[in-house]
């Protein structure tokens, strides 16, 4: 299954591959891969005395400890050749999701639905990486019936491995943003990036994408696309789409939504956003390929759990609500979040605290600036946080009074103020890119934070 040469015995059974001796099963298998400051050979040795049953061995690494060892020429490639291998052994269905904001979330909406008629099995926390994917397919059931796999990237020809690894007979693309614009240099480069999903796709695949985006159009018809047996649909706000919103309002944590498919009844989210709302339109597309009925989607949503700090309403200290979007950050993604605070009813004060959105290129600043012109009418009060946090306030400066804003780099100051400003009936959002841990500052406002002072 990945082209090795066996050293050892070949009635050895191996349960389960691990990459991490910390996490070491018993009879697994080892395979070690070479990070930038740690060599999983270095490993080998050890992890086969306490319990593994076999590990791959890099050809170029030298002698292997003994053991049960398999040579392979790169444990990468042969990592993702097992998964591969695996995978084709079984009679899993297999519907990738890639985009630049929004992949998690219609994963999990699209686990939500797809549980209540077969047996599922998708990817965990952020294990959508050349190594996370494969681990994710490894770590299947073999009776897994639909295999959800989330691809994240941040070059060009990092999807496409993915998708050729997995070979998914449905591949979802939930929308193009800013993000990995440094790396990419443009909008359409990420949009070609995002569409070498459809690579790996089957023959006769199903592409669902977001049809508002116009890049997705435009590099769809190009000719490497245009000759493709696959099948489209789309999804959007707009009417040209296959399946687009008729209406939507929010009542109390939910989105009620209407369609232009199935029934004239509302749809309703367990969840807040119109930036959802387009989600959910994607993730039914899916269970109608997938010949879910109505009812079987709607018990999917009411059931619908999404992973951690993605529009998660909590109740903080005194009487605050909290939403907590801070696990990562883009314009657009941004603008989503701002629009859910600003929609949001009952409350005596809306509070917007916003970090910095990494990995920008070179217009950072003024991306940054406009989500502070964007804040007008949104929010009472603005506390940003972080060196392009500052541009932020800048933009917001423009529209709102200076006694409204206020600027942070120190993250235990940006706390106590918010300790000291929030009051009971606020509701605070928090957003902003992965790197900033913009949710240690919401913890503080966490009702056990204070016992833990």
């Amino acid at each position: 299954m990945c082209d090795g040469q066996l050293i050892g015995d070949p009635s050895t059974h191996c349960h389960g591959v691990v990459i991490d001796s910390r996490q070491l099963q018993d009879n697994c298998l080892f395979i070690p891969i070479i990070g930038e400051r740690v060599d999983g050979h270095d490993l080998v040795e050890q992890v086969l005395a306490n319990g593994a049953a076999a590990a791959l061995w890099q050809a170029d690494h030298g002698t292997p400890p003994t053991g049960n060892i398999i040579i392979v020429e790169n444990t990468l490639k042969a990592l993702q050749q097992l998964a591969s291998a695996y995978l084709e052994s079984t009679e899993a269905r297999v519907i990738g999701i890639t985009g630049s904001n929004g992949k998690t979330t219609t994963k999990d909406m699209i686990y939500a639905l797809m549980t209540e008629a077969y047996r599922v099995h998708k990817t965990e926390g952020n294990f959508n990486s050349h190594i996370g994917l494969p681990l994710t397919i490894l770590a299947m059931p073999a009776d897994t019936q639909i295999l959800i796999l989330e691809m994240g990237m941040r070059a060009r020809g990092e999807i496409e491995l993915l998708s050729h690894i997995a070979h998914p007979d449905t591949a979802v693309i939930t929308n193009i943003g800013e993000s990995h614009l440094e790396q990419l240099g443009s909008r359409e480069e990420i949009a070609r990036a995002k569409l070498e999903i459809v690579n790996g796709l089957k023959p006769s695949g199903l592409l669902v994408y977001h049809g508002d985006e116009p890049l997705l159009k435009q590099i769809l018809a190009e000719p490497q696309y245009v000759d493709r047996t696959m099948r489209k649909v789309t999804f959007g706000m707009e009417q040209h789409n296959d399946l687009y919103a008729t209406g939507m309002m929010t009542q109390g944590q939910s989105t009620i939504f209407t369609t232009n498919a199935l029934s004239e009844e509302a749809w309703k989210l367990p969840v807040l956003g119109a930036h959802n709302m387009v989600n959910a339109m994607a993730a039914i597309l899916v269970a109608q390929a997938y010949e879910l009925n109505e009812a079987q989607i709607r018990q999917g949503f009411a059931k619908l759990r999404l992973t951690g700090m993605r529009i998660e309403v909590l109740q903080g200290q005194n009487g605050i609500t909290l939403l907590n979007d801070a696990y990562n950050a883009s314009p657009s993604s941004m603008k989503a979040a701002i629009d859910v605070l600003g929609n949001l009813k009952g409350y005596k004060r809306k509070i917007a605290v916003l970090g910095d959105m990494l990995e920008l290129g070179t217009e950072e600043l003024a991306y940054h600036e406009q989500i502070g012109e964007y804040v007008k009418g949104q929010a009472d009060l603005l506390f940003t946080y972080g060196e392009r946090g500052k541009a932020i306030a800048s933009g917001a400066a423009r529209h709102l009074p200076p006694e409204s804003i206020r600027s942070y780099t120190s993250k235990p100051e940006l706390i106590e103020d918010l300790q000291k400003t929030a009051r009971e009936q606020d509701v605070i959002l928090f957003k902003a890119s992965r790197g900033m841990r913009l949710e240690e500052v919401l913890q503080a406002l966490m009702p056990d934070s204070i016992s833990n002072a």
